[in-house]
């Protein structure tokens, strides 16, 4: 059974303060912990690899870490991100990669394959100007389907209302699946909207690191959620 998955960004608290930033979503009740790992050639932004995300493991061994990689060539870097969680328990550490960045190589199932291989749940990406179609075929291989709500690598845009209908699509067909959103995703309606179309998975950055209070931010995206679950 689907459950709500509240996965704050690490991107929009005080880079000075990472561990502080973390444990205070864990304390605030967050499932996961999102991690953005950006290469400056998939997308135009640089970000922090799987060396700071190894860092943080040390210090958090049992959270659930939320990596998506927004890089051009993500087998690169499947095994560093393993390497550095050795030590954690089994099945706390997500791997998600771009469809468009595999998907012209022919390399999509490998790229899964390999993910697996090494002991990590697989999430597939999908950018907004991307087809749904083109993740249809391999929803059944992963444990999550990412939807971008926003175009991936670039700050300060507003939430895409339109990509909602391949959440709805991708729901209406995997009705199992992890589905995430993330993007301009904020209590209020821009989750509320995620949540009715099928997304159980929030990945908000501004509107939890952000607000007046990040615990209660935390716990109204989750409850947006849930009302939609129950």
């Amino acid at each position: 059974m689907r459950k709500a998955i509240i996965s704050p960004s690490i991107l929009d608290c005080d880079k000075a303060e990472w561990g502080a930033a973390l444990q205070l979503a864990l304390e605030g009740g967050a499932e996961w912990l999102h991690f953005d790992v950006m290469d400056g050639h998939f997308v135009p932004n640089l970000s922090f690899g799987p060396m700071v995300v190894s860092s943080l493991r040390k210090k958090f061994p049992d959270a659930f870490f939320d990596v998506h990689f927004m890089v051009t060539d993500p087998d690169m870097w499947i095994a560093p991100l393993a390497e550095g969680s050795k030590g954690s328990a089994p099945g706390l550490l997500s791997f998600t990669f771009h469809i468009e960045a595999t998907e012209p190589k022919g390399t999509t199932e490998a790229t899964i394959k390999k993910i697996r291989d090494h002991g990590m749940r697989v999430g597939l990406a999908l950018s907004p100007d991307t087809p749904v179609e083109a993740v249809l075929p391999y929803c059944h291989l992963v444990d999550l389907l990412l939807v971008m709500t926003v175009r991936p690598g670039l700050g300060g845009q507003a939430f895409m209302p339109e990509t909602l209908s391949k959440v709805e699509r991708i729901r209406k067909q995997f009705p199992d699946l992890d589905i995430e959103v993330d993007g301009g995703i904020k209590p209020g309606a821009t989750v509320e909207a995620a949540a009715k179309a099928g997304a159980n998975v929030i990945v908000s950055g501004s509107g939890v690191y952000m607000a007046k209070d990040p615990k209660k931010a935390i716990a109204d995206l989750k409850q947006a959620v849930n009302v939609t679950l129950a």
